[in-house]
């Protein structure tokens, strides 16, 4: 158990020396400036790592869009302009929310038709279930009638024959 307590100690320990290293390395003027840089890295996506943030990457091209971040808001540059930047630098894909146009206006369609078509098929299947319902309530009263039918049959024959 104090292994384990040494281990986490020294975990949360390093880890909070590795928060400081990279406060120093991009150091800002203003809160918002930090603010912004630590978003940015968040919502700017790793050309060359699949599904991964810059702030989480250590590859060299993401090294180098933060250092690119840390530039531009040093220039006093607003987060739009440098998503902006960067859309233009390195594509749409980039940045984790892609705009609308033509190119990726199936990113955003296939999820409601996916959703229209769903809900099509819940009702159409729930209505098949009421009609066979129907049919099933209908085919019974039927068999039923057909029955009566042939009892009233039977008894007719027998009293045709009594005579």
């Amino acid at each position: 158990m104090f292994r384990l307590l040494l281990m986490f100690f020294a975990f949360s320990v390093l880890t909070s020396f590795h928060v400081l290293a990279v406060e120093e390395r991009y150091p800002l003027q203003t809160k918002q400036q930090q603010v912004w840089f630590q978003e940015l890295t968040a919502d700017l996506r790793c050309p060359k790592c699949q599904n991964q943030n810059i702030a989480d990457s250590n590859a060299t091209v993401s090294i180098d869009m933060k250092r690119k971040v840390h530039a531009l808001l040093l220039e006093g540059k607003s987060k739009q302009e440098i998503v902006g930047y960067m859309k233009q630098r390195y594509g749409d894909f980039v940045y984790y929310q892609p705009p609308v146009n033509q190119t990726t206006i199936f990113l955003w369609l296939i999820p409601c038709l996916a959703l229209i078509i769903a809900i099509w098929l819940f009702f159409s299947r729930r209505g098949e279930k009421v009609q066979s319902e129907i049919v099933d309530e209908n085919v019974d009263h039927i068999d039923e009638l057909l029955l009566s039918m042939d009892d009233d049959s039977t008894h007719q024959d027998n009293g045709d024959q009594g005579k």
